[in-house]
């Protein structure tokens, strides 16, 4: 069933989306308990300006507006896709008019439902170089640490490739990528600005940090990725010297989303997802991270 044949009330959109586009509770790995979890339905809803949250409870789709078209970051899985869909049209936008599907990283559960998505929307997929590779496989290589440990999604032959730096421009909406490795080669971060009466705010919405990987992977020794422990710490040097009023993550959980939702909606004084300490709280956590798998990889207990 096309995604584009749907039409749902916003109070509902959410828990209806998996039944009433045709797709089964199962996932393509039956043994993947935690992308249930992560898949979760919710409501769609606005944060502030044209910056909307589309996604899933533990995977982040976001969806930035204007009149000239949308702006969709990430895919989640592939049984995400329907949801995302769903939520875009139970907010009242069409579908078809999402031009940009924006990629945090190549993996099955930010990456999973993008071919479904542009095939539907017909809009243009952008990601990074070594991402747009594996979208074109659907499996990355070597060079991820997780390698071999991640299962395949489904591909996408023509996606296009943006630079360190460069910005995007549909309408009024100015999207800028950043290059922020480590997580994966491909790693990209992106930024940008909403605005309503009372002001606008510099969004950011950071790649993954985590060093996580396959058993074998040494980040202290890697030979598929010598460069990944630069990558890192130029991905901690970009993200702490943005502008960066309100962090968004490709896990909502790992910048405290749904707590901040919760404040919003209990009508909290003040608008909870402002944190101008939330980037550099990010990146310490990270590095806090990356500097407990060293020890484990020096002492023998990461193998």
């Amino acid at each position: 069933m096309s995604l584009l044949n749907v039409s749902l009330a916003p109070g509902r959109a959410a828990m209806l989306a998996v039944a009433v586009l045709g797709f089964a509770p199962a996932f393509a790995d039956d043994g993947c308990e935690i992308c249930v979890r992560w898949n979760e339905p919710v409501d769609p809803f606005r944060i502030y300006g044209d910056t909307y949250y589309v996604g899933a409870r533990g995977l982040s789709s976001i969806l930035i507006t204007s009149p000239q078209g949308h702006v969709l970051i990430d895919g989640g899985l592939p049984e995400t896709a329907p949801l995302i869909a769903s939520n875009i049209v139970a907010l009242g936008f069409k579908f078809e008019d999402v031009k940009l599907i924006l990629n945090s990283h190549a993996h099955y559960d930010h990456a999973g439902g993008l071919a479904e998505l542009a095939r539907e929307s017909r809009a243009q997929v952008v990601t990074s170089p070594w991402s747009a590779n594996v979208l074109r496989s659907g499996q990355a290589g070597p060079s991820d640490p997780q390698y071999g440990e991640l299962p395949r999604f489904p591909s996408w032959s023509h996606p296009q490739t943006v630079g360190d730096g460069e910005t995007l421009k549909l309408g009024p909406i100015r999207i800028t990528a950043h290059a922020t490795g480590g997580h994966t080669p491909g790693g990209l971060s992106w930024t940008w600005q909403s605005c309503e009466k009372a002001g606008c705010l510099n969004f950011v919405y950071a790649d993954s940090l985590t060093p996580v990987a396959a058993p074998g992977f040494h980040f202290s020794r890697s030979k598929t990725y010598p460069g990944v422990l630069g990558d890192f710490e130029h991905s901690y040097a970009v993200l702490e010297g943005l502008d960066c009023d309100v962090l968004l993550t490709p896990h909502p959980d790992a910048s405290a989303f749904w707590q901040r939702r919760e404040a919003q909606e209990a009508g909290e004084p003040g608008n909870p997802y402002v944190d101008r300490d939330a980037c550099h709280n990010y990146v310490a956590i990270a590095r806090l991270a990356l500097e407990k798998r060293l020890a484990q990889e020096q002492t023998g207990v990461a193998e």
